[in-house]
């Protein structure tokens, strides 16, 4: 994809790297998204964590109205530069906050920014957004997907099935990849109530020409009834638990 010059400024690399403008620091460990397709990793979660090592809770409690849209600008800049000196070379998933973005083409200029300073393809790069946060007006979440898909970018909502389901988001502007939240992954090869609102959400993405990504996925029969379903992208600890700040190799259990 190509973007026009001026959405390159690379001035405020160096300082959103740092975390300039924050008063914590937080890092990332990363959780690949597997293909069993080919056994490959398809892509990589950036998960934030503290800087050594601290749960999500204790970074993400510190965000607030006054400091969340220079906390998702520096989330962008730092993921991006983690997974280039990482020489990661599968799609990098970043999650971001909705309500930080005020106009998707003017936010989206930093990330560019630190895909070039940092030698990272823009065309492997996934925005994530999750439904945990509530907006007010699904419009502006609308055209926060549009504007990335019309970009080139790939879009995920993530935890589907928990928080606010946007089924009318869905149908305005269906994203590219849909993750299914683990709370219906979990014991869903014994749950009939779960399996028939999975079958649904697989249905649905069928029809809107989406994939879906099975998260969550701890155990060989939750695995096993998924892909006899035909979901091919899983993520969770049965194939790899998050590396702090490396790449985890994947394993991939045998069905029989």
């Amino acid at each position: 994809m190509s973007f026009p010059e001026q959405l390159f400024d690379e001035s405020k690399c160096g300082d959103c790297a740092c975390g300039e403008g924050l008063d914590f620091k937080f890092t990332f460990a990363f959780q690949p998204i597997v293909d069993i397709t080919d056994q490959s990793v398809y892509a990589h979660e950036a998960l934030v964590r503290g800087p050594e090592g601290e749960s999500a809770w204790s970074v993400l409690s510190r965000v607030n109205a006054k400091n969340r849209y220079t906390f998702d600008q520096i989330c962008r800049v730092k993921a991006v530069k983690l997974a280039a000196r990482l020489g990661m070379d599968t799609y990098l998933s970043i999650n971001f906050l909705p309500n930080a973005v005020y106009q998707a083409e003017t936010c989206i200029r930093t990330t560019l920014a630190a895909a070039k300073t940092y030698e990272f393809d823009t065309n492997k790069l996934i925005f994530e957004l999750t439904e945990g946060e509530e907006l007010a007006e699904a419009e502006h979440l609308v055209s926060i997907i549009e504007a990335y898909k019309q970009m080139g970018f790939q879009v995920a909502i993530d935890d589907f099935g928990a928080g606010y389901s946007r089924l009318n988001v869905m149908m305005a502007s269906p994203p590219n990849i849909l993750k299914v939240d683990m709370a219906l992954i979990r014991n869903i090869d014994r749950e009939p109530n779960k399996q028939a609102v999975v079958n649904g959400i697989i249905t649905m993405m069928e029809q809107l020409g989406g994939r879906i990504v099975a998260e969550g996925v701890e155990t060989v029969a939750e695995f096993a009834w998924l892909r006899a379903r035909g979901i091919t992208l899983y993520q969770g600890y049965l194939f790899a638990r998050p590396g702090f700040e490396t790449l985890p190799a994947p394993v991939f259990p045998e069905i029989h």
